[in-house]
């Protein structure tokens, strides 16, 4: 932290966290994990993809979070005849007979993709371009998006028939996989308890898009020790097939975790370490979110998935 005005711009985000956490909580009970790792994504400048059976509550988390931050939120249904075109806009001829440009729901500050594994591998790379260059081009015409600018994607895990699974290179897009679990017995008894009373929770605006800007600047400038870097990328190197690997990745793995992954632990271990109330991560930070960042970044092998050795026991092993 380089002067008072950051120190104090880093209060003022934790102060601003808190609140933020206290109005989603109005709405979403408990899933106190899945918040936290999709606000960090935010903050972090990432994108996130949230993996759960139907009917936890995804949509809903999203479209809160977009209340308590002011931003503009659309929702894109995929559906396997979904078109490139009904994501980015089209060109429509207008009454005056000239060409214009009709904006897609893509224009909008959090875009909930739903059931992205829906939809055939064209406008899903649709989807995942707009995500990387943070702009649309179409028919010739560059439009850049506003910032902030967040993709949260959901996708079914049980349901296989007539999906499209992500390939690997566009699913290291996302920062974090996060699964979505079943609440516990008491937080379900709540859910039913708030939704079927005539009781409405009102979500307050929490930050506006150019608070959140100078928040997304602020986690790029926290320091970070060599040691912690050089512990993420040696994370994240740990999880390559080769002479040097752990014997559980050779014997597990088909492949590991490219540099994209490393980044994101540096970033996303800053983000962590601010909303914990600190100025600099330590290595708790880093191994706080390895999982979401790595469970989608390693491939295992047939050997693995015969032994039922799932992806998060493998990244338990090398932490």
């Amino acid at each position: 932290m380089s002067t008072n005005s950051d120190v104090q711009l880093v209060e003022q985000f934790q102060k601003q966290y808190q609140n933020l956490n206290n109005e989603i909580g109005k709405v979403i009970v408990g899933q106190q994990d899945v918040i936290n790792l999709v606000l960090i994504s935010i903050f972090s400048k990432g994108h996130c993809l949230l993996v759960g059976v139907p009917g936890l509550a995804k949509t809903l988390l999203v479209s809160t979070i977009s209340e308590a931050l002011g931003l503009d939120f659309n929702r894109i249904q995929f559906t396997p005849d979904l078109m490139p075109s009904d994501i980015l806009g089209a060109e429509i001829l207008n009454e005056n007979r000239k060409f214009q440009f009709v904006k897609g729901p893509i224009f909008a500050n959090i875009i909930l993709a739903d059931e992205i594994n829906r939809t055939p591998p064209k406008t899903q790379a649709a989807l995942l371009e707009a995500m990387q260059e943070k702009s649309v081009t179409t028919a010739g015409h560059h439009y850049d998006l506003s910032e902030p600018f967040f993709v949260l994607a959901t996708q079914n895990p049980i349901e296989q028939e007539g999906t499209y699974p992500l390939p690997e290179a566009q699913l290291d897009r996302f920062m974090f996989n996060v699964w979505v679990d079943y609440p516990t017995f008491e937080e379900e008894l709540n859910v039913v308890r708030n939704t079927t009373s005539d009781l409405i929770q009102q979500v307050d605006k929490v930050m506006s898009a150019e608070e959140i800007i100078s928040y997304q600047n602020l986690v790029r400038k926290v320091p970070v020790t060599d040691t912690v870097m050089e512990y993420a990328v040696k994370l994240v190197g740990r999880t390559r097939t080769g002479n040097n690997a752990p014997e559980i990745v050779n014997k597990y793995l088909s492949w590991g975790a490219g540099p994209r992954a490393s980044q994101y632990l540096v970033v996303g271990a800053k983000c962590h370490a601010l909303v914990n109330g600190k100025f600099s991560p330590d290595i708790e930070d880093v191994k706080a979110i390895a999982k979401p960042i790595l469970r989608h970044r390693i491939v295992r092998n047939y050997k693995a998935e015969s032994e039922g050795f799932s992806v998060d026991k493998i990244i338990d092993e090398l932490l």
